[in-house]
């Protein structure tokens, strides 16, 4: 069967077409139906980027939903949920792909471009990752970058965009190819494509992407982390980056409120609640440590010590526990309610705790353990079930 021909690579923003159906055949993976035509608006899922989504309708008028395109040996498969008798080879197919969907990557992918020539021309660094995914675009480079270098490059790609210069496609001849310095993921065999930006990139890519620049619209990146000895980008651009600004704003708006603080003053505000919480977290544990003092003292040497205290976070069960156990020779419990039910914290002075607490486990449906004289973890039932536990265990 001949190869199909890629309307979209010489125009990508063509969004119809008519192409006669060379081939319908069964899907065994979804168990709907893949479909060959001679030609095709639909971009195959490849160098990152998700296939186009869109339409084929039948002469007979059924609709069929393209959920997935990819390429198999220069023949271009549309993947439909199900195969209709009429979908016979020699029929003419009109096709139609999603416009707001192909945009949206066409955005993200030309943002990708500008944003990846930039960090190779000012720190040597290399794209070794690139995928288009439903919330933002994950870059991978070859270096470590700074903050400061990111925030730079940022800059400097939203400055072409600014430009807006053209995204120009050419079909260098090996002889040309052969003198022209581009960016490139793996070895190329055959023609090659290159997507060229003035002043920002030139790279070998089969993607769809805008006209210009401009139509990128913004390139912001979200985060940056560590990762194989580069970072690890995760940006947006075009719409996405507008819904992120909004949902940044909507955020900002609320933290805002809560704080009772204006737009520009809500860090002052957050660092003034954070020293507050300090302060209080210092004086909690200060009365806890009194609290903790006072129910030891009153544990008779060699008594039982089983203590409900509400509130107490697990190093605060923690600290009972050894407390309790320092006045006696006893079992000591601490038990404080929480979302699960109760967490507990079990000690024994020159003890053994741990089939205790297995036991506690099994039958109280909860998990943790520990050292031979503590051990500590959660259960799904009340202090007051755990209590009830605990003594029959003792007894």
């Amino acid at each position: 069967m001949q190869c199909t021909e890629k309307y979209f690579e010489a125009d990508a923003f063509r969004t119809r077409a008519e192409s006669v159906l060379l081939a319908a055949v069964p899907d065994s993976r979804t168990g709907g139906g893949l479909i060959a035509l001679e030609g095709t608006v639909f971009y195959p899922e490849g160098g990152g980027q998700p296939a186009d989504r869109g339409t084929l309708t039948l002469p007979d008028g059924t609709e069929l939903a393209v959920t997935d395109v990819h390429e198999q040996d220069g023949i271009l498969w549309h993947s439909v949920p199900s195969l209709p008798d009429t979908a016979v080879p020699g029929i003419t197919v009109e096709e139609a792909i999603d416009w707001d969907w192909r945009f949206d990557k066409m955005q993200q992918h030309t943002g990708e471009h500008i944003l990846s020539g930039i960090l190779h021309r000012m720190f040597g660094a290399e794209n070794v990752g690139f995928h288009i995914g439903a919330e933002a675009v994950r870059m991978d480079t070859s270096v470590p970058i700074s903050a400061e270098g990111l925030r730079a490059a940022e800059l400097e790609a939203n400055r072409i965009v600014w430009q807006d210069v053209p995204v120009v496609i050419t079909y260098p001849t090996p002889q040309e190819l052969a003198a022209l310095t581009y960016r490139s993921k793996k070895e190329l065999e055959g023609q090659v494509r290159i997507v060229t930006i003035p002043g920002a990139d030139v790279c070998a890519c089969c993607g769809t992407h805008t006209r210009t620049t401009g139509q990128v619209g913004q390139i912001k990146i979200l985060t940056s982390e560590n990762y194989k000895g580069g970072v690890r980008l995760s940006i947006v651009c075009g719409a996405r980056a507008l819904e992120a600004a909004q949902a940044m704003r909507a955020r900002q708006a609320d933290i805002g409120a809560l704080l009772s603080a204006k737009a520009d003053q809500t860090a002052v505000a957050v660092h003034r609640v954070y020293d507050e919480y300090t302060a209080l977290k210092f004086n909690h544990f200060g009365l806890c440590s009194q609290l903790f003092d006072a129910l030891a003292a009153a544990v008779e040497p060699g008594q039982n010590a089983i203590r409900i205290v509400p509130g107490l976070d697990p190093d605060g069960l923690h600290r009972l526990a050894v407390r309790l156990s320092e006045a006696t020779t006893g079992l000591c419990a601490a038990l404080t309610p929480n979302d699960k039910g109760t967490g507990y914290c079990l000690a024994r002075a020159g003890g053994d705790v741990r089939a205790l607490t297995k036991a506690l486990n099994t039958a109280l449906n909860g998990r943790g353990g520990g050292k031979p004289g503590i051990c500590q973890g959660s259960c799904a039932a009340t202090p007051e079930q755990v209590e009830d536990f605990l003594k029959k265990g003792i007894s």
